[in-house]
């Protein structure tokens, strides 16, 4: 869990969503709400599942999690957010700035402990446990290539 990075969580038997987490203090840390990443359903819940992948990017893992929401203007707000904060790939501005967009637009700010034994990790499948796309409203309709001249057929 310490060299995590990007983490699969499910909440209520939800599909699991990839989510960018960092750990410290034996726990992972996920941000999530507007301008960041989409976690539904996680700021309010109580218990998920996490997943964690291996160096070559195979689960080797699932655990319950215990969830707790840090909230701004606490003390343990004001001491964790800036250490996820700087952690944060491609961030816009300073690390404080930051900081202060996720309190100001509601950010939540998730604290993942592990909850108890590991449910997978000790017999791992041996499928792919791949699932089919989710149906998005991102899709758009492909157009024909665009062709000068005629193509002939044989």
């Amino acid at each position: 869990m310490k060299k995590a990075s990007v983490a699969w969580v499910a909440v209520a038997g939800g599909p699991s969503l990839a989510l960018w987490c960092v750990p410290l203090e034996s726990a992972l840390f996920v941000v999530s709400g507007p301008g960041e990443q989409s976690a539904a359903g996680l700021a309010e819940a109580d218990e998920a599942r996490v997943t964690l992948r291996g160096d070559h990017g195979g689960a080797i893992v699932t655990w319950p999690a215990r969830v707790t929401r840090v909230l701004p203007g606490t003390d343990e707000w004001d001491t964790l957010a800036p250490l996820v904060g700087a952690k944060r790939l491609n961030a816009p501005g300073p690390t404080a700035d930051l900081v202060a967009r996720w309190a100001a637009d509601g950010c939540a700010l998730v604290r993942l402990t592990p909850g108890g034994q590991p449910v997978q990790g000790t017999d791992l499948p041996a499928d792919s446990l791949a699932e089919p796309p989710r149906p998005s409203p991102a899709v758009r309709a492909v157009r024909k290539p665009f062709r000068l001249h005629r193509v002939r057929r044989p």
